[in-house]
């Protein structure tokens, strides 16, 4: 056996966990985020690899019951071959590297290689996947002991390792993982031995994802029920009398908008308090930014120059700056701080068109004068119009292609407006041929639209459907009245508008809509 590696290079054998990337350890994310090259498998979930550097090599190698991309005698050559070119490499393996997930073996060719490794643990669906189903693998009154039995045996070996007549009886609960293929044989090589044919069984499909499905029966009838409903795999098999606390324990597929599929069409960079929301609410979001934030086209000169004024004129130059934006906050304070800081804006009151842009004021440590009840511009004109606008020169760095309503009607109140663009928001087609896969093969539950510009880049994204052919099966939901008129106006039915146009506003009209289901 040779000793363990000096060059440097180490392999990180991690567990993804069974589902999204919450549940992933903390030391595994680490080990992510300083990765140079990350080994995965089938089940490791795919947002995972965004916490690896982008530099980082990776390395698809398959692992999906029946369809290999690569065998294991490869994958644990190409993880030796990696670690002696002095490479941190992490091996993604679904779940715990250690439960069935063949961890020790590409441990042990790494060890006689002499290549240094690490054991990072990770949740193990075995007990996850139950617990996201309402099922406690033990029960003080009901079972102290649990077994994890794999479900498919190595078809080289001689004879079953499985003490049937052991297992049938001798413990309360018994976790199968990847046994679907097998289930006939599990419940008749149970009963045979023993176990009651009423004994409780479940079947968890996908467990701790959006994509969860359980089916519950018995020994008796299990079978023939994972039949009629084509249940297939991924999925665990519990039996015992633990799957009985499920209707009472359930929690995970009772959440309000559970497996819907919803479209996130905002910009990449402000997506995921959208997302985060709509997970929490049960949804599978899917990222398909129809935007993306740039410099304005025709340069910062604009910006610049009224920065440069606040910088140097006293009195300040300005009464009032709005903001209509978190963008155009980002964006302005980007410039701002190039040429100094926000002591430059002393004597200057500051407007900001709804919560989320007051808060990306307030994170750098700015109070907000004004912030309308209503979060759109003629709401702002109609606030600032009670604090005595008239009169007043107003800044408003916002995008270059925007509504004219704020500027104009603050004009026509007796302000002084200036506007110049902050930024720009153009098309981003990164995700056009995903999204219109997705569209076509009738995948996808609920379009969101935070502004009218995700609306109209959306509109030119689509292939071979316009939006007046939207699918009555898809909710279309918009954040505002002004966002849903352009959705009108383009030919695409609105069905959900938010009451408070927000993030969490649109997520509770999504919420209520289902409800009314």
């Amino acid at each position: 056996m040779s000793e363990p590696s000096t060059a440097g290079g180490i392999v990180y054998l991690v567990g993804a966990g069974p589902g999204g990337p919450e549940l992933m350890t903390l030391k595994g994310a680490q080990c992510l985020k300083e990765a140079e090259v990350v080994v995965y498998d089938y089940l490791a979930d795919k947002k995972l690899l965004e916490m690896a550097p982008p530099q980082a090599e990776i390395i698809y190698v398959g692992k999906k019951g029946g369809d290999h991309t690569m065998g294991q005698e490869d994958i644990n050559c190409l993880l030796v071959e990696q670690g002696q070119k002095g490479r941190r490499v992490v091996r993604l393996k679904g779940g715990d590297p250690f439960i069935f997930g063949r961890g020790g073996e590409e441990a042990l060719a790494l060890r006689e290689a002499g290549v240094t490794f690490e054991i990072v643990p990770g949740v193990s669906s075995a007990y996850a996947a139950p617990a996201f189903a309402g099922i406690p693998v033990t029960q003080r009154r009901l079972t102290t002991e649990v077994a994890f039995v794999t479900g498919h045996e190595d078809p080289t070996k001689p004879e079953s390792m499985i003490k049937w007549d052991k297992l049938a009886t001798g413990v309360g609960t018994l976790v199968f993982l990847m046994g679907m293929k097998n289930l006939p044989r599990i419940v008749e090589q149970l009963t045979a031995h023993g176990r009651a044919p009423e004994t409780p069984v479940a079947l968890i499909r996908w467990g701790c994802t959006p994509r969860q499905e359980t089916l519950t029966g018995t020994l008796a009838d299990i079978v023939e029920k994972a039949g009629e409903a084509g249940f297939k795999a991924p999925a665990i098999t519990v039996v015992g009398e633990v799957v009985g606390l499920r209707e009472k324990l359930k929690w995970f597929e009772d959440r309000p908008l559970f497996g819907k599929r919803v479209v996130v069409t905002r910009s990449r960079g402000q997506a995921s308090a959208l997302v985060d929301e709509l997970a929490r609410a049960g949804a599978a979001p899917l990222e398909f930014p129809t935007i993306k934030v740039v410099p304005p086209g025709d340069g910062y000169e604009a910006l610049d120059g009224a920065i440069d004024r606040l910088r140097s004129a006293s009195p300040p130059p300005y009464d009032w700056i709005v903001f209509t934006s978190a963008n155009g906050v980002e964006h302005f304070f980007r410039r701002l701080d190039e040429a100094g800081d926000v002591r430059d804006l002393k004597g200057v009151r500051l407007g900001a068109i709804g919560p989320a842009t007051a808060a990306a004021l307030a994170e750098r440590g700015l109070k907000v004068d004004f912030v309308p009840g209503e979060y759109r511009a003629e709401a702002v004109v109609a606030g600032l119009l009670k604090l005595g606008i008239a009169g007043a020169k107003v800044l408003i760095p916002r995008a270059l292609e925007a509504r004219e309503v704020l500027p104009e009607e603050l004009a026509a109140a007796g302000a002084e407006v200036e506007v110049v663009p902050a930024y720009e928001t153009v098309t981003d087609e990164s995700g056009a041929g995903e999204l219109n896969q997705m569209l076509k093969a009738s995948e996808i539950d609920i379009i969101t639209f935070t502004s009218s510009s995700t609306v109209r880049n959306f509109a030119s994204l689509l292939d071979g459907l316009s939006l007046t052919e939207m699918p009555d099966t898809i909710t279309v939901a918009c954040i505002g009245p002004v966002t849903a008129a352009t959705a009108r106006e383009l030919g695409l039915r609105v069905d959900v508008v938010a009451g408070e146009y927000t993030i969490p506003g649109l997520v509770r009209a999504l919420i209520d809509s289902a409800a009314r289901v």
